[in-house]
């Protein structure tokens, strides 16, 4: 009965921020990372920032130096701090959970995603 939801996506402006955000409905036990991909029109899924349970980052080539993320593995929330956004920063965006519950496997929960547009 896990279930994330993202929000703060929404319009702006080439150069702009937006702040993302996670949280999750349900319990996991054991998180051992969680992160954000986004699909960009017409692209494949790609990873974007990724936090590890014990606080190691890791960010795609394109966003380093302008995206932030953070996260609470007690809370199991997410946040992505987008700065300096650029057009091609277009793509739904989705969180990432990988963990299990206590009478689950280790599975990856996603969320339904949340829409950024950035113009030009």
């Amino acid at each position: 009965q896990v279930q994330l939801v993202e929000s703060g996506g929404g319009f702006v402006q080439a150069g702009g921020s937006l702040r993302l955000s996670c949280s999750s409905s349900g319990s996991i036990y054991i998180v051992t990372a969680m992160g954000w991909y986004r699909q960009a029109p017409g692209k494949q899924r790609e990873l974007v920032a990724r936090i590890t349970s014990g606080g190691d980052t890791n960010y795609a080539d394109s966003v380093k130096g302008r995206f932030t993320i953070s996260g609470d593995n007690a809370k199991i929330t997410v946040t992505l701090q987008m700065n300096s956004l650029k057009p091609e920063d277009t793509a739904v965006y989705y969180c990432n959970v990988n963990g299990r519950r206590l009478t689950d496997s280790y599975r990856d929960y996603w969320g339904k995603g949340t829409l950024v547009t950035v113009s030009s």
